[in-house]
């Protein structure tokens, strides 16, 4: 089944090179042109991608990708015309799997595209050597629905939050470094680099923990990366 794939960009030049670029490739893709119109598609379809830029109308990107990931996973890679690392460190808070500077190659986008639906498609573990059903101490996470629970409360996570948490459960007490992390559960062709790690733990803490300053589930080796420890 071919990839499917949302572009949305207000320069409609930039959507049309994109698009005639992806379609070369055999991928299907919908375009918006403005922020509004893009989250109404999300919602509407699944994409096994959603390239997003940053300065839409009607609502920017940040905006949008924070929306959609109320109700979706699906991979989005930030355009951004700006360099500033803070532009890029707040796309990926908002909840963004990559992000790509304008202006760019065309290559490099269908690069970044294809490594990030490798990884999202991969084959999860076999149920025999993974429980699907984790309990440590007050967390219980439901491997196959990727639901977490804390004290029988259900606490709301993103795929990727999820997939860095139960990895960590599963091996508690070993200390991950954050290129490991990436690598494990991002991928090893994932183009992106380690401070990905640290805003996703960042963003679970924020979620899990009463204060994540003083974390009781995910904490720090500090130089080398971090573990999972429940007392």
């Amino acid at each position: 089944m071919a990839k499917r794939v949302l572009v949305v960009d207000d320069e409609k030049l930039i959507v049309k090179g994109i698009r005639f670029s992806l379609e070369q490739d055999g991928m299907e893709v919908d375009c918006a042109y403005d922020g509004e119109e893009a989250l109404a598609m999300a919602r509407e379809n699944e994409y096994d991608m959603i390239l997003l830029d940053i300065m839409l109308p009607k609502m920017d990107g940040f905006e949008v990708c924070q929306a959609i990931r109320e109700f979706s996973d699906m991979p989005i890679v930030m355009l951004t015309a700006k360099g500033d690392d803070m532009d890029k460190i707040l796309g990926l808070d908002y909840g963004a799997d990559d992000y790509i500077t304008k202006p760019f190659n065309i290559l490099e986008v269908k690069a970044r595209i294809k490594a990030i639906m490798r990884r999202t498609s991969t084959s999860q573990p076999k149920k025999e050597e993974n429980p699907s059903i984790l309990e440590k101490g007050d967390l219980r996470l439901d491997c196959d629905n990727r639901r977490l629970f804390i004290l029988g409360k259900e606490v709301n996570v993103t795929a990727r939050e999820f997939e860095l948490l139960e990895l960590l459960v599963r091996n508690e007490n070993k200390v991950y470094s954050r290129e490991n992390l990436l690598n494990t559960v991002w991928g090893y062709d994932y183009p992106g680099d380690v401070r990905t790690v640290d805003v996703h733990v960042r963003r679970l803490r924020e979620k899990i923990e009463n204060n994540p300053s003083e974390p009781k589930y995910v904490h720090t080796k500090w130089g080398v990366g971090y573990y999972y420890y429940q007392k």
